[in-house]
């Protein structure tokens, strides 16, 4: 289990206890980034991708990955970024137009997620050719629904990689303009488009009940549908709660294929956006 370490708002002096969540890294080990307690939390006011991940070493088997720096929401409205000790911010790699990498680059105005590739695939039940004349056997306009295709995954091997498996999926949905959500959720990474709100937990222990709890309250406060994607699977109570809710939950497995776990899940994918 992390150790805690005390942390004081700068803002309101209120006291914390944080404890750095754990990832999974590709040879199994959690991997979790060690915390400065010597260091004061900073007020976060602007995101960009260099301040939001970090470089941390896997102490089993020594393979460096990025994962999201540790943040804790104080009551009083103010987000803190918590130190860490000896972990590198990632470096910015020459992105590919339209490339998977660059579905998870975050510039400073944090339009990265935007930039997940629009294949121009129809979702099912949306006419590919709205003008085109109504078939025969279709005497009313109605054209049939045409499937969408196979989801084309992309392996998880870090927290990125499971952020852009969840946006390629909600872009598969039928959904577009993809971004990073104005409000970051207490575990894991917020995605919204329009009409949805997405949080994706790649963290080693599973979803809780007040994660999705907190996820549905977010989304009705927005007018929003959502969704809740998790690398370790759901508890108990908190399955229970989303099939009552109607929040659809899905297992991100490590081909990057989300894998639905409750009704609400299945007919998301039946209707889609």
């Amino acid at each position: 289990m992390a150790e805690s370490v005390p942390v004081r708002c700068p803002a309101c002096r209120r006291e914390h206890l944080y404890a750095a969540l754990s990832y999974p890294c590709v040879c199994g080990a959690p991997v979790t980034p060690p915390l400065d307690r010597l260091a004061e939390p900073a007020a976060v006011t602007h995101r960009t991708w260099d301040e939001d991940w970090v470089t941390v070493r896997c102490s089993a088997c020594g393979r460096e990955d990025q994962w999201p720096a540790p943040e804790l929401g104080c009551s009083c409205g103010t987000e803190l970024r918590i130190p860490v000790r000896g972990v590198r911010r990632p470096l910015r790699a020459p992105l590919t137009p339209g490339s998977v990498a660059e579905a998870t680059h975050d510039t400073d105005e944090d339009t990265a997620v935007e930039a997940v590739p629009d294949t121009g695939t129809q979702r099912a039940g949306t006419p590919e050719h709205p003008d085109r004349p109504a078939h025969p056997e279709h005497p009313h306009g109605d054209t049939p629904p045409v499937p969408r295709p196979a989801f084309q995954p992309v392996t998880i091997r870090t927290a990125r990689d499971a952020v852009t498996a969840a946006a390629l999926y909600l872009r598969w949905l039928g959904y577009r303009d993809i971004r990073r959500a104005d409000q970051r959720p207490p575990t894991g990474i917020g995605l919204a488009a329009r009409g949805i709100l997405a949080q994706v937990d790649p963290t080693v222990r599973p979803a809780s009940l007040r994660d999705v709890e907190c996820l549905w309250l977010t989304a009705m406060t927005e007018s929003a549908e959502c969704v809740y994607f998790s690398l370790s699977g759901f508890a108990d109570d908190a399955r229970s709660r989303a099939d009552t809710l109607g929040v659809p939950l899905f297992v991100l497995d490590l081909t990057g294929t989300p894998q639905p776990v409750n009704s609400p899940a299945d007919d998301l994918i039946a209707a889609g956006a």
